[in-house]
């Protein structure tokens, strides 16, 4: 028989290991960014939980972990139909949005934990499907093809205000669709064309660029070259203007000294006048002429002559003669 020792050791071993189990399967953790959703018997109950370790009743409770930060959600594949006809699939769509921590009870509830396959997913083909319907293949493809985004990521969010507040679209992004071969190799021959049309423009915006700045160079060059005549002329016309100036300085200068020359020439000339209206008196005249006289007188000296023998000049003798005889006829 087996001891009851034996037994005991047993029982306390299978309990352990009962633990254990219960343990493992009740122990779960709710990572950083996710709140945890708990269902039991497929209801989902009141409870969340924030990130950490938890327990819950094994087998019976079952939990999700649901993300709260921004999360890309990616639609492949999309088929959409022009207004043309023509089919045309976009291979990806990107849409990235977030779930506030404060609705994540009531989306899930409404929506359940894989929530983003209805608002999201869903929402996208459907709205995808009714932009391509009131466009054509060139609008979807070319002309409007950078508004889509847009327009998807607007459609969204005014769904998500009224379906599922709390849920919150930050972007998206639309990759080009892919269109038949034919008609793929239909825009592709255009674009080239288009390119070498763009091509051809921007050249001749460059020459026409290059030929303004040769024009504009050309005036400049004109424009410092006539600069630079006016400069020399008026330079050489101050010079002719600083000579002439210096000129009528110097003719006023010449002029002032000659007038004042002839003022001082009339000036003695008047004073001698005076002068000599006081000085030639008649008793004056008649000693200055005795004076010539005596100066003119010449007198000779010799054995041969016994007496001095003065010889008075023919002029001076013809004058005194013609006085005294101007004297006898008084």
């Amino acid at each position: 028989m087996p001891s009851p020792a034996g037994h005991g050791v047993g029982f306390v071993g299978l309990s352990i290991a009962a633990i254990a189990a219960l343990m493992t399967f009740s122990l779960h953790k709710i990572e950083e960014g996710h709140v945890g959703v708990y269902y039991r018997g497929g209801a989902l109950l009141t409870s969340t939980s924030v990130p950490g370790y938890h327990i819950m009743i094994p087998f019976i409770t079952t939990f999700r972990s649901v993300q709260t930060t921004l999360q890309t959600d990616e639609v492949k594949n999309v088929p959409c139909g022009t207004s043309g006809g023509v089919m045309i699939y976009f291979d990806r769509i990107e849409v990235v949005n977030v779930l506030s921590v404060s609705a994540v009870y009531d989306i899930v509830k409404n929506y359940t934990a894989d929530y983003d396959k209805t608002l999201i997913y869903n929402k996208i083909h459907h709205e995808l499907n009714q932009f391509c319907s009131v466009h054509n293949l060139q609008e979807v493809y070319i002309n409007l093809f950078d508004q889509i985004d847009e327009n998807l990521k607007t459609a969204l969010q005014n769904d998500l205000n009224q379906l599922a507040p709390g849920l919150y679209v930050q972007a998206v992004r639309v990759t080009k669709p892919k269109i038949p071969e034919q008609i793929r190799q239909n825009y592709e021959a255009m674009e080239a064309e288009k390119t070498k049309l763009l091509i051809s423009v921007e050249r001749q915006k460059v020459v026409e660029k290059e030929a303004e700045t040769e024009r504009k160079r050309a005036i400049i060059d004109a424009e410092k070259v006539a600069s630079v005549a006016k400069i020399l002329w008026e330079q050489k016309i101050m010079e002719k203007e600083s000579e002439k100036k210096m000129a009528e300085i110097e003719d006023q200068t010449h002029l002032g000294r000659e007038k004042a020359k002839a003022d001082a020439e009339c000036y003695k000339a008047q004073k001698q006048a005076e002068s000599y209206k006081l000085i030639l008196t008649p008793e004056y005249l008649e000693l200055k002429k005795f004076e010539a006289l005596a100066v003119n007188s010449k007198v000779y000296f010799g054995n041969s002559i016994p007496n001095m023998f003065m010889e008075i000049p023919t002029q001076v003798t013809k004058s005194g003669n013609s006085q005294e005889a101007s004297k006898k006829k008084m």
